[in-house]
């Protein structure tokens, strides 16, 4: 579909990525990646900048991309919502629940549970992500915020970059911690085996703080989101959580990885400042009966006392 604008009543220069995320209400990430894609003419020519200037009668053209209308599979499943307002939601993601499609994935997943329902929500990270702003694995639980327009979308991806956006997670350890732990190493893919992460020298920074709950109930706030980031830096303390058949024992009876988003905290698009709790689910909590923790409580204070020594690592 071709989309064409003429510049009216202006006297002066302008950037084209600025002129068209202003007219189309769009990021300029957006812009960005129709003009990596070649999409954008001005006066019949292809730009390959978006610092191109504009003046006045410019014929800009944008070719946006036809939608392609995929089967949407049926989601049976339930996923609990925490917080919904105009702007965003966040869910608590049941173990077991695929978040995105994928061409290796023929279950449902968590964004045909959004379409299903009829959600109205962001496509910036394009039709496949609809709105993910961030993810969690098939086997992890707990709190997962989703963008409903591309503003809020950009809004909080922000805020993951510059780590003003994170969560706190509940995990059950193979052996307890005796105490804090701040792991501060390197990840990448693994070399011998591409289905792992690990601790690889030259690799993406990526740092953890591990605090002991009670017994083997252990917490961990992320400074980096590296892909499998837990798990891998549990390695290097000599700990995997239980039901982990890729980092742990492969004979192990837990039926998944016991690991659960419990928290998550960022800025609203308003600006107001939210930290949102997310319950553990039935077969966590049938683990930890008798254990000293509340499941109401923020975990924010957790870490407190011990933030000084991750900072310094």
């Amino acid at each position: 579909m071709n989309q064409k604008l003429k510049l009216k009543n202006y006297t002066g220069n302008i950037r084209v990525d600025k002129f068209l995320a202003k007219e189309l209400n769009v990021s300029r990430n957006q812009i960005e990646q129709l003009i990596k894609k070649e999409a954008v003419k001005v006066n019949n020519k292809v730009i390959k900048k978006g610092g191109v200037k504009l003046s006045l009668n410019d014929e800009i053209e944008i070719t946006l991309p036809k939608k392609e209308e995929k089967e949407t599979k049926r989601a049976e499943f339930k996923i609990p919502v925490l917080y919904e307002d105009e702007d965003l939601m966040v869910i608590n993601k049941p173990p077991g629940i695929v978040v995105h499609p994928a061409p290796s994935y023929k279950e449902p997943t968590l964004v045909d549970w959004l379409k299903q329902k009829g959600y109205s929500l962001s496509t910036i990270a394009g039709d496949e992500r609809f709105g993910i702003v961030h993810r969690i694995d098939k086997e992890t639980s707990g709190a997962l915020v989703i963008a409903k327009n591309n503003k809020a979308h950009e809004f909080l991806s922000s805020q993951l970059k510059d780590k003003s956006m994170g969560r706190y997670y509940l995990m059950l350890l193979n052996e307890a911690l005796k105490e804090p732990k701040c792991v501060n190493a390197p990840i990448a893919r693994n070399p011998k085996n591409r289905l792992k992460m690990a601790i690889i020298k030259g690799g993406r920074e990526a740092k953890t703080l591990f605090v002991p709950i009670d017994k083997n109930l252990t917490a961990a706030k992320l400074y980096t989101g590296r892909t499998h980031q837990i798990r891998v830096h549990l390695t290097k303390i000599g700990r995997y959580i239980l039901g982990d058949k890729t980092y742990g024992k492969k004979e192990q009876k837990t039926p998944r990885v016991m690991l659960h988003a419990k928290e998550v905290f960022f800025t609203h698009p308003n600006g107001k400042k939210l930290s949102i709790i997310a319950p553990l689910f039935d077969d966590f909590k049938s683990l930890i009966k008798g254990y000293n923790y509340e499941e109401n409580n923020n975990l924010s204070p957790v870490f407190t006392p011990y933030e000084r020594m991750c900072k310094h690592e």
